[in-house]
């Protein structure tokens, strides 16, 4: 016999709810980036850069 016409009752799977950031993390994680470009900016005419920039 054919299965095509039997209806099988399942749980809905559960919805994963997107990620939201928030207005905190976001001040964090721009506060991270403006240090860490300072920082990699820094190095750069520490450690790089030739002596006749500085």
């Amino acid at each position: 016999m054919s299965d095509d016409k039997i209806i099988k009752f399942q749980r809905p799977k559960p919805r994963k709810e997107p990620r939201t950031i928030t207005r905190g993390t976001r001040k964090v994680l721009t506060w991270l980036a403006i240090v860490g470009a300072v920082g990699l900016v820094w190095a750069y005419f520490q450690f790089v850069s030739p002596p006749s920039l500085t």
